[in-house]
């Protein structure tokens, strides 16, 4: 009986991660891909799909949960250490391209979960930045008039404008993280001191 009810479990755990991965990438193509899309993705049946999701928006939100577990592992090594304006620099080039493969499946989120799921998802991500910005303050090259969370909020709404700039045509891929981070320098500057070239400390 207890190696039948380890089969089980065993199957379920598949079944999970192939409708979480089959999510990530149907999404990831189109945020309006169907369940039945997905379940097929994955080579599983609606039945089994919904057994373990009860709606597209748990299957959505662990998804993107997925995709910010390893945009997490991708940002623990990267060096955020020393000069706030290196730190920041890295993070944006890494951050940018994070953002950029799940472009797609954020869109999904934004429809299916609420803003403050999506905010607590992004919680890990925020605090790197959050760190970056602290820096920065006390070694007075970034402005302290303004809140940290604003501040990190900016950071964000630059990339994820990118990626519209770039949906609609008007940006490419490769030159999104110098404007990312030519605009944030600027935005990020304390008023009256001039705004450090990107790559400055470097």
């Amino acid at each position: 009986m207890g190696s039948k009810s380890t089969a089980k479990r065993a199957d379920a755990l598949r079944s999970i991660d192939a409708i979480v991965q089959a999510a990530a990438e149907c999404l990831g193509r189109n945020p309006e891909a169907s369940l039945s899309e997905i379940a097929r993705a994955a080579g599983v049946g609606r039945v089994t799909l919904y057994a373990h999701f009860a709606s597209r928006a748990e299957v959505v939100d662990a998804a993107m949960s997925r995709a910010i577990d390893r945009g997490n592992e991708a940002l623990d090594a990267v060096d955020l250490t020393g000069d706030p304006l290196v730190a920041l620099a890295r993070y944006i080039e890494v951050g940018w391209h994070l953002v950029d493969q799940a472009r797609a499946l954020l869109a999904a989120a934004q429809r299916e979960l609420p803003a403050g799921r999506i905010r607590e998802l992004h919680s890990g991500p925020a605090a790197r930045v959050e760190g970056i910005i602290a820096r920065g303050r006390a070694e007075q090259v970034f402005r302290t008039d303004l809140p940290i969370a604003w501040l990190v909020n900016v950071l964000h709404s630059v990339m994820h404008s990118a990626a519209d700039e770039i949906r609609a045509g008007r940006l490419t891929s490769g030159r999104a993280a110098d404007h990312i981070t030519a605009t944030v320098l600027a935005a990020f500057t304390p008023p009256g001191k001039p705004v450090p070239e990107p790559g400055a400390g470097e």
